[in-house]
């Protein structure tokens, strides 16, 4: 069954593409990702979902019901944070979140107080005392308190340490195995990649993929640099799977994909000063993704 069933979903503003003819499900249970480069329609297509904003044109489905039809009735199922919070600045956490609870049926008090010790939120703590990074994670607290069928994420991980967000990954983690389905929008490869079983890939509006997890990281790229204790010759690298490669000042950079020893075999005899290899960001892939599709 899906949770989530869009189809050729559709914004306009004005002239303007927000997004165009975007079509995906999100399957009960499952942890889906949906990524792309800032600005490429992440958040206009989760707020079409919601029915936060109206779409131009095609339509999108939660529990199989419509979702503007029945938007009201839906979103009492659903936890969502949103890529950016904003509170009543003088009322203190417990008071938000209290406020936010009265608008389900039957939130259990102990839940708030739970999440709250997961996330290391003080609760007494006025919201404009907050920093950015507590604010998001009243964010947290507020969309999973009436524990949703639901998770819809946008970006949810700024202003987060990377202690909170290994915490934050192991609480999305732990609904997901007590029944709740995740929608988890990033422009982060990496998080997704720990976190998500399929992913969507959106670029300018527009869906140009949807992969399996597993898939994606059999097939991903590494970016690698490569320091030379002297001079080196450019043609030493290039070889299959290698791509956007460049040399400057001694230190080579390019995209590999494929076996990493034959990279460390061309290295042999090779007098290296320093030597990285790392996931390209999101933005490096797509970059090779169009030049390889056009």
């Amino acid at each position: 069954m899906n949770v989530i069933d869009i189809n050729g979903l559709t914004k306009y503003y004005g002239k303007h593409k927000g997004i165009e003819d975007v079509s995906f499900s999100v399957e009960e249970g499952e942890i889906f990702g949906f990524i792309g480069p800032n600005g490429a329609g992440k958040s206009t297509t989760i707020r079409t979902l919601l029915a936060l904003i109206y779409p131009t044109k095609g339509s999108a489905t939660i529990f199989g019901k419509d979702c503007i039809k029945y938007g009201h009735e839906i979103r009492r199922d659903i936890g969502y944070l949103p890529s950016e919070v904003f509170y009543y600045e003088h009322m203190k956490v417990l008071e938000v979140l209290k406020y936010s609870a009265s608008f389900y049926d039957n939130v259990n008090p102990a839940r708030i107080k739970e999440l709250a010790d997961i996330m290391d939120l003080d609760l007494n703590k006025r919201i404009d005392d907050l920093s950015y990074g507590n604010k998001k994670k009243v964010g947290i607290v507020q969309g999973l308190l009436h524990e949703p069928k639901l998770i819809i994420l946008d970006e949810p991980t700024s202003g987060l340490d990377p202690l909170m967000q290994q915490k934050f990954f192991d609480l999305i983690r732990k609904e997901n195995e007590l029944g709740a389905t995740v929608l988890f929008s990033s422009h982060i490869l990496s998080e997704v990649q720990k976190l998500c079983h399929r992913v969507a890939i959106i670029k300018d509006g527009t869906i140009v993929d949807i992969k399996d997890i597993q898939e994606m990281r059999r097939n991903n790229y590494k970016k690698v640099m490569l320091e030379f204790d002297g001079i080196i010759d450019i043609s030493h690298f290039n070889l299959p799977g290698v791509t956007r490669l460049t040399l400057e000042n001694n230190v080579m950079e390019f995209l590999y994909k494929g076996d990493i020893n034959k990279i460390i075999q061309r290295l042999q005899g090779v007098k290296l000063a320093n030597m990285l290899i790392e996931e390209p960001t999101l933005e490096e892939i797509f970059m090779h993704y169009y030049q390889k599709e056009e």
